[in-house]
């Protein structure tokens, strides 16, 4: 018996990790967008919470405004699919990485802390922001931009 506590902390700091909960949430909608989560296509709603792993989609007249846990702030535009691929953030440390593929449509960014993240190359194969596209990589570093992805 004495030793299923000490089974459950690390559980439960296992479970509390960024990288197995809460990323983010929809602040606004607007037309048609959804949320894809495995197989699972759930329609945007203000206040939804957003995982790793989680695509976005919107439709010709979608949009959908969101923030991250670093307050990172994203507004996507019309005709967008992209994938929430990774996200794994230390609030105490402000450290972490942030990975993203785009594969169609357009984003807005207000970057958050994860983009001030100082990477040791030698030490961290993954930290920072990498968002991908077809046409190659972009990695910022605390600033504001617009990624445009024809279809």
């Amino acid at each position: 018996m004495g030793l299923k506590p000490l089974f459950l902390v690390p559980l439960a700091a296992l479970i509390a990790s960024p990288a197995f909960g809460e990323i983010g949430r929809i602040k606004t909608t607007l037309g048609t967008a959804s949320v894809q989560r495995g197989a699972d296509h759930i329609p945007a709603a203000t206040g939804q919470e957003l995982l790793a792993g989680d695509w976005l989609e919107t439709g010709k007249d979608g949009r959908i405004s969101l923030t991250f846990v670093d307050n990172t702030r994203w507004s996507v535009g019309p005709d967008s699919r992209i994938a929430l691929t990774k996200f794994d953030y230390d609030p105490t440390s402000q450290r972490g990485s942030f990975v993203a593929q785009i594969e169609r449509g357009s984003i807005a960014v207000v970057s958050g802390r994860i983009t001030k993240t100082r990477c040791d190359p030698v030490s961290e194969s993954s930290c920072g922001v990498k968002l991908s596209t077809p046409d190659g990589d972009v990695s910022p570093h605390g600033t504001r931009f617009i990624i445009v992805v024809p279809r």
